[in-house]
This record gives structure tokens, C-alpha cells and sequence, in this order.
């Protein structure tokens, strides 16, 4: 069990749960878990306690075994927690079960993932997508809104009602989500006629895990004031700036931050915002190199790529970002033990991670700008190739490029 600091700003305590299983080792729990504890605190909640459970495989039921669930209800009620989080998406029996068992509100990650993203989207398109997502995640978990009917035995007429009731609420909900789909389809068409009109641009688009700077490194490039913040999910809605760089101008889009375990619904949702991935000509793929496990950070956000693009093998920069928050332990010279990521120095990082991806990788600070001049120098090479590529025989048509920016409204900066 960990503790954690409680903070002033949060409102609601919770205690966060989690499985070790042969697939997930003690470490990489721990990992899931200060993530979880990351998460619920942009939700605006206090992370009191965490516990976990060595479980070949998670309980049908109750997810942990019915000893640890007691023991969790045990802690709950000692020091009067009003909310449980669990790190992995629950179904609707286990939902029940554990909250007969612990009798406090219970969240799963899928769940506290779609409320940040309900109160942090701004944009018409986001907030649809983001309640799509959620009436998605709802549908199948309404019976367990409905437990205190099935609980009313032999009363005249009440299994009838309740029944009745639930289907009603199922239609409201097949009905909002196709008119959700409708409305994004509209709103997709639109987006499309906007790409279209700047089909003429390269286009780069920054992608990455949440909460690795991306916001921070495009506002340094573009010279535009994107919203940053550190927390999980600052940025949902797709933001896209013009560049320019020794006057070769191209567009910019910021996208949504990645994570682990991300929900279905998210990715069913988003994928029209995601389509700024699809369309761009180079990748910038940011990257926390401060963060003890950025490797496999770098695992999800590639195969949320795979995911999105198919087989489909974008141009592709690494841009290792946050180099002054890095730091290491240096190992001793008597200790036999082989190295493990906290024993590397940044050189030998930079020196290995260059080998694999030779001049595509650069290590750099958004914060501080260390770094910056030669990531600009790389991606105005890189930006120069794919546009002779596209235009071999003609100059960049100025006119139209102005045009097809006054058309969507975008910042010249």
C-alpha cells in the first residue's frame, strides 16, 4: 500500500486499486498507478491510499479478491472515503459487486479519463466527441442504475416498471448517440473542406504522450500562446498554427496526448481529430525524457499509431523534450548489478537513442530552449524535402497559401 500527500486544492479523498498479474510486473503497477494518481488529481480529487493485489487473473466479480475488497472497506469506512478508483476498466457485475461491498462511489480508469476529458474540451467537435464516448461507456452499465427496483420483491406491478424503465433509458441512449453521429459527420465533412482548403501545406503534426510538453515546444516554434499546463490531458481540442521558418512556411497541429490503457470509446470518438495525424507529412513525436519510464511511454504512443495509421510508415522525428528535469543516479563502481534506466547518464541515453534513429532524434528543452535552434534547423531540412518533393518544378504560391488561412480563420504568426 502507498500513501499519498494530500493536497489543499482537491476536494474528494479516494483510494485507488490495483493488479499485479503475470503480464503486469510489481514495478510497472506502481507506474499505472502514480499515473492513476495523476489522473485523479486533474479530476480534482485527493489520492489518499493505493493498494494492490498479486492476482493471476482479475476476480469476475469483485476485480480483487473478496479478502482485499474487505480490507479496502475496512480502510474506507475507518477514515471515511467517499470514492474508490480502480486502474482498470470495470464491467457492469464487477461495478455491482463492489459497490455493495465498499458502499462509496466507484470510478474506473475509462470512467475518470472521460470526466477530464467532459470538463477540460472546449471546442464544439470535442464536446460532442467527448459525449459520444461517454453515452458509449453508459449504455452497457444502465442496469446497475436500476438495482434498487430488483430489490422491491413481490410488490404489485414492480418488475414490470422497472423493466420498462431501463428500456426507455436504453432508447434515449441509442437516440443521443446516433444523433451524436450525425452531428459529427456534419462537423467532420466541414473539417474536411478546412483540410482541403490548406492541402497545399506541408503539414506537421506534434503527437506524443500526455503531458510531455507538446504544447509547450509549439508554442515555442509557432511563437503562439497555446494553452500548457502540467496536468494530464491540458490539451484536447486539435489546435493548428502557421509556421515559419527562414520563409518557408508550413502548419503546425497540436494533438491529443496519449495514454496507457486509453478507452475505446476515446479512440472510436476522436478519430476525426486524430485525422490531423493521418494527413500530416511529418511527425514530431515528443517525448519526456525526465520521466523514469519513457521507454514504454514510447511503446503506447506507437501503437496508438499503428492503431490510427494501419501500415501506413510516416516521416517520423523523436524529439526527447525536458532534458533540464533530467536525472540520474550513477551506478557504483563495486555494484555487479546490470544498469537499469535510472543508471544512464543523459549522454549515454542521447548516444544510443541516436544510434537507432541517427539524425531523426534530438534532445531538447520547450522550457528552458535548449536545444530549440537545432530543432528548428532539422525540421526546416525536413519540411524543405517534402515540399520540393511535392512542388519539383514550382515556387510555393504565396497567394494561395494566404487565401486558404483566411478561409479557415487560422493565426498568421
Amino acid at each position: 500500500m502507498k500513501e499519498f500527500i494530500l493536497t489543499e486544492t482537491s476536494s474528494e479523498r479516494a483510494v485507488l486499486v490495483g493488479l499485479i498479474t503475470p503480464k503486469v510486473t510489481e514495478r510497472q503497477v506502481q507506474d499505472y498507478l502514480d499515473e492513476l494518481a495523476f489522473l485523479s488529481t486533474t479530476a480534482g480529487i485527493s489520492p489518499v491510499k493505493s493498494f494492490v493485489q498479486r492476482l493471476d487473473m482479475p476476480n469476475s466479480a469483485t476485480f480483487v479478491g473478496k479478502g482485499k475488497l474487505e480490507e479496502i472497506a475496512s480502510y474506507i469506512q475507518e477514515n471515511e472515503i467517499g470514492l474508490a478508483i480502480f486502474d482498470d476498466e470495470l464491467s457492469p457485475k464487477q461495478l455491482r459487486c463492489i459497490e455493495e461491498v465498499l458502499r462509496v462511489r466507484i470510478l474506473d480508469r475509462t470512467s475518470l479519463i472521460l470526466d477530464i476529458f467532459a470538463t477540460r474540451v472546449q471546442t464544439a467537435h470535442a464536446k460532442t466527441q467527448v459525449e459520444l464516448a461517454q453515452y458509449r461507456y453508459m449504455l452497457p452499465r444502465l442496469t446497475r442504475l436500476w438495482t434498487h427496483l430488483e430489490r422491491q420483491r413481490g410488490g404489485v406491478g414492480m418488475r414490470g416498471p422497472g423493466e420498462t424503465q431501463l428500456e426507455t433509458d436504453k432508447r434515449i441512449i441509442l437516440d443521443k448517440i446516433s444523433r451524436l453521429k450525425e452531428e459529427l459527420v456534419r462537423i467532420d465533412k466541414q473539417k474536411s473542406v478546412q483540410r482541403k482548403n490548406r492541402g497545399k501545406m506541408v503539414r506537421v503534426a506534434l503527437v506524443g504522450y500526455t503531458n510531455v510538453g507538446k504544447s509547450t515546444l509549439m508554442n515555442m516554434l509557432s511563437k503562439s500562446e497555446v494553452f500548457a499546463e502540467n496536468k494530464l490531458f491540458a490539451t484536447l481540442d486539435t489546435t493548428v498554427r502557421k509556421v515559419i521558418l527562414h520563409n518557408l512556411p508550413f502548419l503546425m497541429s497540436d494533438t491529443v496526448g496519449f495514454i496507457r490503457k486509453l478507452p475505446t470509446e476515446l479512440i472510436e470518438s476522436f478519430k476525426s481529430t486524430l485525422d490531423e495525424v493521418r494527413e500530416a507529412d511529418l511527425l514530431l513525436h515528443v517525448v519526456d525524457l525526465s520521466h523514469p519510464d519513457f521507454e514504454s511511454q514510447i511503446a503506447v504512443v506507437e501503437a496508438t499509431l499503428r492503431e490510427i495509421l494501419g501500415n501506413e510508415n510516416k516521416p517520423t522525428l523523436l524529439i526527447f523534450n525536458k532534458i533540464d528535469a533530467f536525472t540520474f543516479t550513477p551506478k557504483e563502481e563495486d555494484d555487479l548489478t546490470p544498469k537499469s534506466r535510472e543508471n544512464y547518464s543523459r549522454e549515454e541515453l542521447e548516444r544510443s537513442w541516436m544510434a537507432k534513429m541517427g539524425q531523426n532524434c534530438l534532445f531538447v528543452s520547450a522550457h528552458t530552449g535548449d536545444g530549440i535552434e537545432g530543432l528548428r534547423a532539422l525540421l526546416y531540412d525536413k519540411v524543405r524535402e517534402i515540399h520540393i518533393k511535392r512542388y519539383p518544378y514550382n515556387d510555393f504560391l504565396f497567394q494561395d497559401y494566404n487565401e486558404a488561412f483566411s478561409e479557415e480563420g487560422l493565426v498568421d504568426n
